[in-house]
């Protein structure tokens, strides 16, 4: 018998529960994976309210984890038993010691990628890699506003963005942030709490604009994030880390210099194999060449889940925190 992390009802972190599970065995296009280190995400939080629905209660939370291989299906032929195996992808159920996922959905660790460090990289990682190389191409020379640069997210895009050529503008929410930020290669740290980050990105860029804003806070930042760019700029959208964004007059972007907006997920853009594959490959190769450092800054046990959401939400964690599920 194993355990994992489960919620019965959606609402604070006191919902999630530790509780003995039967995995089950592998289907014929599915494997077994023990776990060695599940990734804390801000997704985690959004599933465990209700925000983002779940197929089914009691369910287990997660999206992310690295681990070996125990079992394989009999049509699996790119993975085995003993295999060193990551993942970032639905169905969720992550926050356990041992699941069955499907195999098109892992993909194989390199040798030179730790456990920890997959388990606190692959959904930040791909996700700033569709978001920088594939929804907006940042060319060098470019100058691009990423929000929450200190997060799990934004640490791994500055690094990118600068091996990339870019100059990167960030908001942080405190001076310590703001150091871990300019330490990563954030050209332009912007506390929001003692500055207007629309008057300062304007300032930077001589009135224009930047052409990207990548935009993970939601509510909070929406607004101020549209005024922040230039004439046919891109908003893009991509969590809701303050609230969801209230409905909105689609002729404002218009009013705003004919801009662009999308919402993007990471299942959108790693929806098939090959698209998969390729994102991970591409995140291997910066952090195996080491243009980008992954900080895995927090652990907790699996079974302290709940604190490690509420420290999540409190905004008491920077870069990734991961979940050992025999700690």
């Amino acid at each position: 018998m194993t355990h994992a992390v489960r919620i019965h009802a959606h609402g604070g972190a006191e919902m999630l529960q530790w509780e003995a599970v039967d995995p089950g065995k592998p289907g014929p296009d599915e494997v077994r994976i023990r776990h060695t280190a599940v990734g804390l995400n801000y997704i985690d939080v959004y599933h465990r309210t209700g925000l983002y629905p779940v197929p089914a209660l009691p369910c287990t939370l997660g999206m992310e984890a690295a681990g070996v291989v125990e079992a394989a299906g009999a049509n699996v032929t790119d993975l085995r038993e003993g295999d060193r195996v990551a993942y970032a992808s639905p169905p969720l159920g992550a926050y356990a010691q041992t699941r069955v996922m499907p195999a098109e959905r892992v993909v194989k660790l390199p040798e030179a990628i730790g456990d920890h460090q997959a388990a606190g990289m692959m959904l930040k990682g791909m996700t700033a890699e569709y978001l920088i190389r594939r929804l907006y191409p940042v060319a060098a020379g470019e100058t691009v506003l990423f929000h929450a640069i200190s997060g799990g997210v934004g640490q791994i895009a500055c690094q990118w963005l600068k091996a990339l050529g870019a100059t990167v503008i960030g908001t942080v929410g405190s001076e310590a942030k703001a150091e871990t930020a300019r330490a990563l290669g954030c050209d332009y740290p912007i506390n929001y709490n003692r500055e207007d980050f629309v008057q300062r990105v304007r300032e930077i860029t001589n009135g224009t604009g930047v052409p990207v804003v990548y935009d993970g806070v939601g509510k909070a930042t929406f607004m101020g994030s549209l005024d922040c760019l230039r004439r046919r700029g891109t908003l893009a959208l991509f969590g809701n880390a303050s609230g969801p964004v209230d409905a909105l007059d689609t002729g404002l972007l218009a009013q705003k210099g004919s801009l662009f907006l999308t919402r993007p997920s990471l299942m959108g853009y790693t929806a098939t194999r090959a698209e998969l594959v390729e994102s991970a490959n591409a995140l291997f190769e910066v952090v195996r060449t080491r243009a980008v450092e992954v900080a895995v800054n927090q652990t907790y046990p699996l079974r302290e889940a709940a604190q490690a959401h509420r420290d999540l939400e409190a905004r008491a964690t920077t870069g990734s925190t991961i979940l050992l599920p025999d700690a």
